[in-house]
């Protein structure tokens, strides 16, 4: 897997400031992206065990709410490997911090409800969700862009509560007011 961007103290991603970890690698090639350049699975740096120890260090300060997963897109198969390695160390050593995923695969592709089944789905892309709080689901799409929205590029974008989602079976809306 490749980084294309790793910011330490990001407060655009997610609630509260953030480690966010911007992988390579996208085939949803959504029109209008922000992060273009990251679809290529080329681009950047390979991640390895330095930039997890960087990313661990950076996370670890009481003020940093939690780590935030972007793209280009982590539930890309080539991806999931070491984003499910990095999730479970997160979880294990620092247990307090909250993650966010974004991706262009819906809550319904991730877990299998679709068919055929995605791409995106897969029992190391189980795993990473049940490592992860919130979700914000769905490809951007052009003609619904809202730079209003929080969180989300375009209307049709979800921001889940994923273990109450994988609970129900279904996508649960995250609560902002129940966080802040």
């Amino acid at each position: 897997m490749n980084v294309a961007e790793i910011k330490y103290r990001d407060i655009a991603n997610g609630l509260g400031v953030r480690v966010s970890l911007f992988v390579s690698g996208c085939r949803h090639a959504c029109r209008g992206c922000f992060n273009e350049i990251a679809w290529d699975f080329g681009f950047g740096k390979p991640y390895d065990d330095e930039t997890e120890n960087k990313i661990m260090r950076e996370l670890a300060p009481d003020f940093v709410e939690g780590l935030t997963l972007i793209g280009g897109e982590p539930f890309e198969p080539e991806n999931r490997p070491a984003l499910l390695g990095l999730l479970r160390r997160v979880r294990g050593e620092l247990p307090a911090k909250n993650v966010w995923i974004y991706s262009g695969f819906t809550f319904e592709e991730l877990t299998g409800r679709t068919q055929p089944l995605s791409r995106g789905y897969g029992e190391d892309g189980i795993e990473m969700l049940r490592l992860t709080d919130v979700l914000v689901d769905g490809r951007f799409v052009y003609a619904l862009r809202d730079i209003s929205l929080r969180f989300r590029g375009s209307s049709n974008q979800r921001i889940i509560d994923v273990p109450r989602s994988l609970s129900a079976g279904k996508p649960v809306p995250w609560d902002s007011a129940a966080h802040i």
